[in-house]
């Protein structure tokens, strides 16, 4: 599959995730085996002390490492997250949370994937949460 074939395939799943839309997500970057979401850190996603709420980190991570297990199957297949795992390391304080999403191994029936969430203000980037997680390949359709 070309660059641009992956890059709209994974674009056109993405468009459909009403998640992604209330949250204010994007698709930042898609490459084979990697994806990078970006969030606003918006009013509506912020918990008590104004920090980034974890579902939101959780969100972004979870589908930034789903579409990164996507982006190594044929377009026969989808994939679901089977479980995830988030450590959570410091308040997610910034404008906005980014997400990156990575393969670390694609079997045939499992895929193991991880995803690192940064806060964002500015130009300077903090590691502020670590998923990591097992998708499962499913038919398409």
């Amino acid at each position: 599959m070309t660059d641009d074939a992956l890059t709209a395939r994974i674009r056109a799943s993405f468009d459909r995730q009403n998640m992604m839309k209330t949250l204010g997500a994007e698709l930042a970057s898609v490459a084979p085996g990697a994806v990078a979401i970006s969030a606003p850190i918006l009013p509506g996603s912020q918990q008590q002390h104004g920090f980034a709420h974890a579902a939101l980190a959780f969100a972004i991570g979870d589908s930034a490492a789903g579409y990164a297990a996507l982006s190594t199957m044929d377009d026969t297949m989808e994939v679901v997250t089977s479980e995830m795992k988030i450590n959570l390391m410091r308040p997610g304080i910034g404008d906005r949370l980014v997400a990156r999403g990575r393969v670390v191994h694609a079997g045939r029936r499992l895929v193991v994937v991880s995803a690192e969430v940064m806060a964002v203000t500015g130009g300077q980037e903090k590691l502020i949460a670590l998923l990591q997680g097992t998708c499962t390949p499913v038919p398409a359709g």
